[in-house]
């Protein structure tokens, strides 16, 4: 397989992923043992408006890891995804929580 194809596979995957959950938080660890901080914030956000997110584990995939960074174009992990589109990362979630406009998207 090539580079190329590889790319286009590990996208076709994240985009399945993203456009077949409501909610889905690509971080490292799991909501239930983040391995980051910025992906424990996330995670404790979504667990305070009670919102279930489908979560995924870059650290158990190196090429999920590397192809949500290229797929929304964002560096950082971890990335928050809501109804299809990219939310950002634990910044802008944690100021979206803070004002209260997370919970307006999560509801919209």
């Amino acid at each position: 397989m090539t580079e190329a194809s590889t790319d286009t596979s590990i996208h076709d995957r994240i985009d399945e992923l993203v456009r077949s959950n409501d909610v889905v938080l690509f971080m490292k660890g799991t909501p239930e043992a983040p391995q980051c901080g910025f992906s424990a914030t996330v995670v404790k956000a979504l667990s305070l408006l009670e919102q279930p997110f489908t979560a995924v584990n870059v650290l158990e995939d190196d090429a999920v890891r590397e192809g949500v960074k290229a797929y929304a174009k964002w560096q950082t992990i971890p990335q928050l995804y809501v109804r299809g589109e990219f939310v950002g990362g634990c910044d802008i979630v944690r100021e979206m929580y803070g004002s209260g406009e997370l919970r307006t998207l999560l509801d919209g």
